[in-house]
């Protein structure tokens, strides 16, 4: 009589796996998830009928918040919802027992990054439906600018999704991490012109903010979503999508270097 090994599943798979989990445990809480996606679109509605300026080149006030809060949503689903999550794992065990399992750590990374990428895709594509007949926001209309939403998204979602991880090993509690992480979200929103024309800043505030991912990742959306002409309204009169790709590219490898050292298993020091 012969045994048939069967091999054990594979990172891959089982992180496959885990990241549909994650995506059913987000949809089913169902406060936390309409409060991610609608936030974002609440504020871009309410600043966006607020403001009706129109510039000379016939592009109004509503489309530019409008292209810098779809920026923002994503990095509300990604920073935010990633830091969140990952302290509320670690705060009621989750980690703990995952730890005790043959499950490897990446397994575990790799579904946060399904649930990342998945809900801010859905974010982006719930703003644009919103923004597109309220706003007139136009989509790109050439491939360069579809490729340059692309990268905007992938680079931006990695970066904040790990430094939201690495954030989140630096709080002590769930509600610690919320409030810290929304305190950083919303502030560095106004510093890197989301709320306020970023030519309306001073400088000392758009030097600081430059440091950060927000207002690259705004910046390249307004890129996207407006006419080329408006990047005369930029800091540096221009969009600066080179800089930007080269910062936010720094950033994820920063990122993974922070994830590496403040990651906890638990709340306790071990």
């Amino acid at each position: 009589m012969t045994t048939t090994m069967r091999a054990n599943p594979g990172a891959l798979r089982i992180g496959l796996a885990r990241g549909g989990i994650e995506l059913r445990q987000f949809f089913r809480q169902r406060e936390h998830a309409v409060f991610t996606f609608s936030l974002p679109a609440f504020l871009m509605v309410l600043l966006g009928t607020i403001f009706d300026e129109t510039f000379p080149s016939g592009v109004t006030a509503s489309q530019v918040f409008a292209a810098s809060i779809i920026g923002a949503g994503i990095i509300s689903t990604s920073f935010v919802s990633m830091g969140i999550g990952v302290a509320l794992d670690r705060e009621d065990g989750t980690l703990k027992r995952l730890r005790g399992t043959p499950m490897p750590a990446t397994a575990y990374f790799l579904g946060k990054v399904i649930l990342v990428g998945a809900s801010s895709l859905a974010q982006l594509v719930f703003m644009l439906a919103i923004a597109i007949p309220l706003f007139d926001l136009r989509l790109p209309d050439t491939a360069a600018d579809w490729l340059t939403l692309g990268w905007l998204f992938v680079l931006g979602t990695i970066s904040c999704g790990l430094l939201g991880v690495a954030a989140s090993g630096m709080a002590r509690s769930v509600s610690g991490a919320s409030a810290g992480m929304q305190l950083v979200y919303v502030g560095l929103q106004f510093t890197s012109g989301v709320f306020v024309p970023i030519g309306a800043l001073p400088s000392i505030m758009v030097s600081v903010s430059s440091l950060f991912p927000v207002k690259w990742i705004c910046q390249g959306f307004r890129s996207v979503f407006l006419p080329e002409h408006m990047a005369v309204r930029e800091v540096a009169g221009q969009w600066e999508l080179g800089t930007t790709a080269l910062i936010l590219g720094a950033w994820c490898v920063a990122g993974l270097l922070l994830c590496r050292l403040t990651f906890r298993w638990t709340n306790r020091a071990e």
